[in-house]
């Protein structure tokens, strides 16, 4: 039996969410303050329903996938007049990369059903979701959602304790803020750094997670050896960027590797491509 997905913002990362529930068998429903059904018809032949009315998107829903504004009033009014129309039974996630669980069900009798599920861009592609719950959420939503994200094919994890910015997006400041510094101070160019990591970190980290290169880092006695040895002698002092060298850094950038639709079609769909083929390779194992 087909199940109902309303998704509540027909941007990218709407258009994404809604390409993996159609692969999974959902019947999709996209709703957004502007009228994208001639868009939407066109770039999915028709498979998926479209109306400006949200009380109407989610009437049937069995799970809601908000991806509006990042604002936590705008967030909060959505999931209130959700809460108020949808089943009783139905999920309520948001995609929100920043915003709480908790702060966003405030007051909400359906606080229960409330809970984060953020993806990675594109979604449609990276199979990471982070579900993270909120004090109040009940266990039967918590399963639910890792549940429907694994059927999917997406690799959710479970975040287990509400903190700003949730996991993903903290490891990628604290990592990009570095590369920032360290071109800022003329240690390396834009262009050299990106290759550095290609070809160490980013090749290491594509094939084992970070805990487990390490491990693996310390030879047979394993990341107990590492600490102990090459570890111990690490004394480096990390030093945030400065804010006033960020036009710098955007010029750097576009400079190495150009602007325009053109550029970001071929560059991101090289990205794209590369991805696959590393997730293809990965499942293989």
């Amino acid at each position: 039996m087909s199940k109902n997905l309303t998704i509540i913002g027909g941007g990218v990362i709407g258009r994404a969410w809604a390409i993996r529930f159609l692969q999974g068998g959902w019947n999709v429903t996209i709703t957004d303050t502007q009228d994208l059904s001639q868009m939407l018809h066109d770039e999915f032949n028709g498979k998926v329903k479209f109306t400006t009315d949200l009380k109407k998107a989610v009437l049937n829903a069995d799970y809601v996938q908000e991806n509006g504004p990042e604002r936590l009033s705008i967030k909060q009014e959505i999931f209130k007049t959700i809460a108020e129309t949808a089943p009783s039974h139905a999920i309520f996630a948001s995609s929100s990369s920043s915003i709480m669980a908790s702060k966003i069900a405030e007051g909400n009798p359906a606080a229960d059903r409330i809970l984060i599920g953020h993806p990675f861009n594109p979604a449609n592609i990276m199979p990471l979701v982070e579900v993270v719950p909120s004090p109040d959420t009940s266990d039967n939503s918590i399963n639910k959602a890792m549940e429907i994200y694994t059927a999917l094919g997406y690799e959710p994890v479970l975040i287990r304790k509400e903190i700003g910015g949730f996991v993903g997006n903290r490891l990628q400041i604290a990592f990009l803020n570095e590369c920032r510094y360290l071109v800022e101070q003329g240690v390396i160019t834009v262009g050299d750094l990106d290759k550095l990591v290609l070809n160490s970190l980013g090749l290491r980290w594509s094939t084992v997670g970070p805990f487990e290169a390490q491990h693996l880092g310390g030879g047979p006695e394993g990341i107990r050896h590492l600490f102990e040895g090459v570890g111990a002698g690490l004394d480096i002092k990390l030093v945030a960027p400065d804010p006033k060298k960020q036009g710098d850094i955007i010029a750097e950038v576009e400079k190495t590797y150009g602007t325009g639709e053109k550029n970001w079609k071929e560059r991101s769909e090289h990205r794209d491509k590369l991805a696959l083929e590393i997730i293809s390779l990965r499942k293989e194992k």
